[in-house]
């Protein structure tokens, strides 16, 4: 396999934070050596998570074998979901805030037509589905463990138990037609035929969706993640590998 010099577009504080919690990961565990260091193990995984590369092609850029290759990254994503906010603490991060945004997003998996929990009848494709709150600025507060696709979006709110969360707090949250019934403190657009709806349904229609437009920057910031727009591994993993994207999010966009 032919190797060549790449670049990644990240700062070099992720591979820093990555590299320190690997240190101390290293230093609990009384690990004495690794075929590559915490930094390359650090390099390594960011290259998987935001390029989206093969273990075969990281192995063999990395001077590793395959196996190594994924045995290094699982760790370091282990490590990394470990630090992930919760729901309740995500929800007191955003208390003093005037309202979050509640979005839903498939995240495209790699299964067979048969796999009929996984795939998304909206989305017209086999997937996860992950809830995401973001702030009144498009920030990515949160983001869901993952369900199969076809469970739809109010569905998966209430399995995280976010709209209780948010409504117990007092916190406004504003979401599409797809929370239809939500309750709570979540408010959603009117339904209907546009030339059906009175004037002011129209401009509140109008108001909502420019408010929740600020979420898709949230959805934009996750899936600039390229492993994240198509993923091949494990369903079981999937979890992990959003929570670990979210924190090196979240440690870098202070």
């Amino acid at each position: 396999m032919l190797v060549y010099p790449s670049g990644i577009d990240l700062s070099s504080s992720a591979l820093r934070f990555l590299s320190t919690q690997l240190r101390a990961h290293r230093r609990r565990r009384g690990t004495r050596w690794r075929r590559l260091s915490a930094g390359r193990q650090a390099l390594l995984t960011l290259a998987h998570l935001r390029c989206g590369h093969t273990y075969a092609q990281l192995a063999a850029g990395f001077g590793v074998g395959t196996a190594t290759a994924y045995r290094y990254i699982a760790e370091a994503v282990d490590v990394l979901a470990a630090l992930a906010p919760d729901l309740a603490a995500a929800v007191k991060a955003a208390a003093r805030k005037a309202f979050v945004i509640l979005d839903g997003t498939l995240l495209p998996i790699d299964r067979i037509a048969a796999d009929r929990p996984f795939y998304s009848g909206k989305h017209k494709k086999h997937g996860m589905n992950v809830q995401v709150i973001a702030d009144p600025h498009g920030r990515l507060l949160w983001a869901s463990p993952a369900l199969p696709g076809a469970v739809h979006d109010i569905r998966a709110a209430r399995t995280h138990g976010v709209i209780d969360a948010l409504t117990d707090a007092g916190l406004a949250c504003w979401a599409d037609k797809g929370y239809q019934g939500a309750g709570g403190t979540v408010r959603v657009p009117f339904r209907g035929r546009r030339e059906r709806l009175s004037a002011g349904q129209r401009a509140a229609n109008l108001s909502h969706a420019r408010i929740r437009a600020l979420g898709e920057q949230a959805m934009a910031a996750l899936k600039q993640w390229r492993l994240l727009r198509k993923l091949r591994c494990s369903t079981t993993r999937i979890t992990e590998t959003v929570k670990a994207v979210l924190v090196l999010h979240l440690a870098t966009s202070g």
